[in-house]
């Protein structure tokens, strides 16, 4: 079994990522089995310089180890286009060109779930199926397109994806349904995050996966692609990856109940550090969170490792306000 970090260096991190790089240690550790670290910085224009030196440093500060060298996502830009070379050019392809823009798409669809997730209408899928040769004139002349990952229709058996979660019990979902043909490569030319981090954790060897739980309906989707691309011999057809064990873990919101984010600076660990907070007190507040201890208090990630289990993790699996006096919380610890 391998783990990973997969930060993105868009900024210092913040409480809700030290929560998830400890969950993603802890359980790692806890097998005696490696974790990589990867920065996620294939969106380069969300990349802030220096961001990797700092997450770094601050994963150091926590006493949270990893093995061997940094892998950036910005350097394996040409294996990433290999593999979509390849979806691209079987024989039936799992892909095709989407002409529409964002409004036209949020014209023809409604979000998802609250949540403002939208499910792509279909509309070039249906261009393809009907007249190949407007999409072939478009892609000749030039007309700026993503590529879309067809999804078997909503209700067909191929479009259920289940797995277990080590949190969150068993997933089902229909990807017809609740994810639609979702974009790999962007308009733009950028390779989507469901593409990279699918590859990557294929190649990596990864199977120890440990994120936040607003990314189950992603493994669904991670999932569907992984499968596509071991059909097509990626990873390697004489030794199949082992299939990975998930852990979607709980969030850690603020006192409004939204979702910790860098870009609010959201208990920024920097603002923390120079305010005087030391690495045991977040440690041990995000051990309680995890629902490790019964109360918040300072200890080291090693101690940190003698409580962990995926069955207290399972056992506090409700989302966590973080007080808006948090500072002063963590110094008293």
């Amino acid at each position: 079994m391998t783990g990973r970090f997969a930060p993105t260096p868009s900024g210092r991190m913040h409480m809700g990522n030290a929560y998830a790089m400890l969950a993603a240690w802890l359980s790692a550790r806890a097998r005696h089995e490696l974790i990589l670290l990867r920065i996620e910085d294939i969106d380069a224009p969300r990349a802030v310089p220096d961001a990797d030196r700092w997450i770094m440093d601050d994963l150091t500060w926590l006493g949270l180890d990893w093995d061997g060298e940094p892998v950036y996502q910005s350097q394996r830009l040409g294996l990433y286009e290999e593999v979509f070379r390849l979806l691209r050019d079987a024989d039936p392809s799992p892909l095709y060109p989407c002409f529409c823009s964002r409004a036209e798409i949020r014209a023809a669809s409604a979000p998802q779930e609250g949540d403002r997730f939208i499910i792509y209408p279909g509309t070039c899928r249906r261009l393809l199926a009907h007249d190949p040769h407007e999409v072939r004139r478009r892609l000749d002349a030039g007309v700026r397109h993503s590529w879309r990952f067809a999804v078997p229709p909503a209700g067909a058996p191929q479009s259920q994806i289940l797995f277990e979660d080590r949190v969150f019990g068993a997933q089902n979902f229909d990807l017809g349904a609740e994810l639609g043909d979702v974009v790999l490569r962007r308009s733009d030319g950028l390779f989507s995050y469901q593409l990279v981090v699918t590859v990557d954790d294929l190649l990596m060897g990864v199977t120890d996966i440990v994120r936040g739980r607003d990314l189950l309906r992603s493994t669904a989707l991670q999932i569907a692609v992984r499968e596509q691309l071991l059909a097509l011999g990626v990873g390697g057809a004489d030794s199949p990856a082992a299939v990975p064990e998930y852990a979607h873990l709980p969030l850690l919101d603020n006192a409004a109940g939204v979702r910790l984010a860098k870009r609010t600076r959201s208990l920024d660990l920097g603002i923390l550090r120079a305010q005087g907070v030391k690495p045991q007190q977040v440690v041990g507040y995000c051990a309680w969170a995890l629902g490790l201890v019964p109360q918040p208090c300072a200890m080291s990630a090693g101690e940190a490792l003698s409580a962990f289990s995926w069955q207290r993790v399972r056992a506090h699996a409700a989302d966590v306000r973080v007080p808006d006096d948090l500072l002063a919380r963590l110094l008293r610890l």
